[in-house]
């Protein structure tokens, strides 16, 4: 029912920085540096991504550079000492990598980095070639929508398809991204089905009501259903 929803490719960024698996430990430094960047993908051959390696795998030199390590520490942390003895990208890297498509959309791209606790994704084609690198920053670009174009979209594709006229007659009033349907219905049950709706729609930060029911006579109030 609802427009196509944006993909990843609409938001990633395509001018990206690579290293291969030799760069140095300083080279890794320099480069985030200068890009402003929390991790870079690591590729081999023709672009294929074979890793990721990010300043979280780099401050492990520092924070076990003024002392041993106890027993207890070694045997926890193993793969953390490991890496603070890294001098290379294939000793510091995440292999394999996490990565998503240009085609997944900006919820499932959103999921991933949720659940991995990861600020960017590499994005690569079905051969695992880089195209691009999508941040948590680029997956909240859908919430500068205009307040015009989401009422819009909410009057297009949730009222007039759960609640036409003449049997309803609702206004759509937007206000930074919070969305809020007034005026009457006839069937009270849809309230629910209606907000899970208007909140799918991109840019939308919020959904309330103020409602009244043909039926029941009696408005539904305002705020969440």
């Amino acid at each position: 029912m609802h427009g196509t929803p944006h993909i990843v490719s609409d938001v990633m960024t395509q001018t990206v920085v690579s290293v291969g698996r030799r760069a140095s430990f300083k080279e890794l430094v320099q480069l985030m540096r200068d890009w402003q960047v929390s991790a870079l993908p690591v590729v081999e051959g023709e672009g294929r991504v074979v890793g990721v390696v990010s300043e979280a795998d780099l401050l492990h030199k520092e924070e076990f550079r003024d002392g041993d390590p106890d027993r207890y520490t070694q045997l926890r942390r193993l793969a953390d000492l490991t890496k603070a003895g890294a001098v290379t990208t294939e000793q510091l890297m995440t292999s394999p990598a996490l990565t998503t498509r240009p085609d997944a959309t900006l919820a499932q791209a959103a999921r991933t980095m949720a659940r991995a606790k990861v600020k960017r994704l590499p994005v690569v084609d079905e051969l695992g070639v880089l195209q691009g690198v999508v941040s948590r920053a680029d997956l909240l670009k859908v919430f500068l929508r205009g307040d015009e174009e989401i009422a819009e979209e909410v009057r297009r594709e949730v009222v007039s398809y759960l609640f036409p006229p003449p049997s309803s007659a609702l206004r759509v009033d937007v206000q930074e991204g919070v969305v809020k349907l007034v005026g009457r219905i006839r069937d009270t049950a849809l309230v629910p089905v209606a907000a899970r709706l208007v909140r799918a729609v991109e840019g939308v930060v919020d959904v309330g009501f103020e409602l009244t029911s043909d039926h029941a006579g009696e408005a539904s109030g305002a705020g969440r259903p």
